[in-house]
C-alpha cells in the first residue's frame, strides 16, 4: 500500500465502464484518496452500459486499494454544485488535484440543436469546470516559492464538432480554461493540463465506429481508459510537475479525415 498523499477530486465517475472509473482505481492505487462526484440521472438518460451501483463498486474497489473513498453526487449544471463539490473533497484539509472527468454530451448538430441542449452543454462541460477549478484554487494560498507544486488540474477534452456540436464547442472552452489556469494560478503552485485521449469505447461505439477509429489509429487499436489514467497518473506525480498549460495528445496517433 503507498503511502497516502492528500485528497484528489474526480468528477465524473458515474459508470464503471469508464474513463473516470480507470482514473480512480489508477489514483488510489499510487496512494491518494478520492473525492468521487457522479450524477445518476445523466448515465440514465445517455443510455450507455452501467450496472445498478457503478459508483458505489468503484469506491469499494478504491477502498480496497488503501484509499479513504467519499462518494459525493451532484448535477454540475447547477451553479452551486461546483463549490459544494469542492467543499466535500476538502474536508480532511489535504485536498492537492483536481480531475475534471465529466461532461454533457448528446450529439446534435448546426441545425438541429436546441438552445436548452447548448445551455447545458456549457454549464456542465465549461462554466461547472471554471466554477470547480476556481473554488479549488481559492484554497491554494499564494507561495513564495512557486517552484514547489501545491495542486494540480486535470481536464479531459475532445476535439469532436461535427454533428456534436455543442459537447465540441464547450470542451473548446474547456481548453481555454485550463490553459489559463495554468498561468494565472502558477503562483498559487498550480499545474494545470487538459488530456485528448482520442475515441474510447467505454460503451458508446457501434461495431462500424470502433471499425473506422481503429483504421485511423497508427497504433493499431483503440485507445483504453487505462491510458488515459496512465497519463494521468504521471502528471499527478512528482516527476510530472514540470508539466503544465499544455493540451496532450494521448491518443495513439488518432487522426481525423
Amino acid at each position: 500500500m503507498s503511502a497516502r498523499r492528500g485528497t484528489v477530486l474526480i468528477t465524473g465517475v458515474g459508470r464503471s465502464k469508464s474513463i473516470g472509473a480507470a482514473l480512480a482505481l489508477g489514483l488510489a492505487e499510487d496512494g491518494w484518496d478520492l473525492t468521487i462526484g457522479y450524477w445518476a440521472p445523466y448515465d440514465e438518460r445517455v443510455g450507455f452500459v452501467r450496472g445498478a451501483h457503478d459508483p458505489q463498486d468503484v469506491a469499494e474497489k478504491c477502498r480496497a486499494l488503501g484509499s479513504r473513498v467519499d462518494l459525493v453526487p451532484g448535477d454540475l449544471a447547477s451553479p452551486d454544485a461546483a463549490a459544494q463539490l469542492v467543499d466535500a473533497a476538502a474536508s480532511r484539509n489535504d485536498l492537492r488535484g483536481l480531475v475534471l472527468s465529466h461532461c454533457e454530451s448528446v450529439d446534435s448538430s448546426i441545425l438541429d440543436t436546441t438552445v436548452e441542449s447548448w445551455e447545458r452543454h456549457f454549464a456542465v462541460n465549461a462554466r461547472a469546470s471554471w466554477l470547480l477549478i476556481k473554488a479549488f484554487a481559492e484554497r491554494l494560498p499564494e507561495q513564495r516559492d512557486v517552484s514547489q507544486v501545491t495542486g494540480r488540474i486535470i481536464a479531459l477534452t475532445s476535439d469532436h464538432a461535427a454533428h456534436n456540436l455543442p459537447y465540441g464547442a464547450s470542451k473548446g472552452a474547456l481548453d481555454r480554461i485550463v490553459i489559463a489556469a495554468a498561468l494565472e494560478l502558477g503562483s498559487r503552485g498550480v499545474r494545470a493540463n487538459v488530456i485528448n485521449p482520442g475515441p474510447i469505447d467505454t460503451g458508446w461505439m457501434t461495431p462500424e465506429i470502433r471499425q473506422a477509429a481503429t483504421l485511423q489509429t497508427p497504433a493499431g487499436r483503440l485507445g483504453t481508459p487505462g491510458d488515459t489514467a496512465d497519463l494521468v497518473r504521471f502528471l499527478m506525480s512528482d516527476a510530472g510537475g514540470w508539466i503544465t498549460g499544455q493540451l496532450l495528445h494521448s491518443n495513439g496517433g488518432f487522426r481525423t479525415s
